[in-house]
């Protein structure tokens, strides 16, 4: 089944200020979100817990890191956020 996919205007506004050619490859594989579980799918996802919470990540590239939840009921991902790896990897310690 697959999910729709609502982006966060945190996620928007950094995929606002990217350039073209990142800005495509984020969109890109933010799509592969409507299959969102790690295992199922493409793209390199992986669930956490983060603070108790159970959230997900998904690896654009080697540069970037989406942070994303999973709504069940409403068959929808909610992309929370979008950071470089470097700055996921500062504020999550993946």
């Amino acid at each position: 089944m697959s999910y729709s996919v609502v982006v966060s205007d945190d996620a928007r506004d950094f995929l606002r200020a990217l350039d073209v050619k990142s800005k495509r490859v984020c969109k890109k594989n933010l799509g592969k979100l409507s299959c969102p579980y790690p295992g199922r799918g493409s793209g390199d996802k992986e669930r956490l817990v983060v603070d108790g919470k159970e959230m997900y990540r998904l690896h654009i590239g080697r540069t970037y890191t989406a942070f994303y939840s999973i709504d069940e009921g409403d068959k929808m991902v909610r992309v929370l956020e979008v950071l470089s790896i470097k700055a996921a990897h500062k504020k999550y310690g993946f």
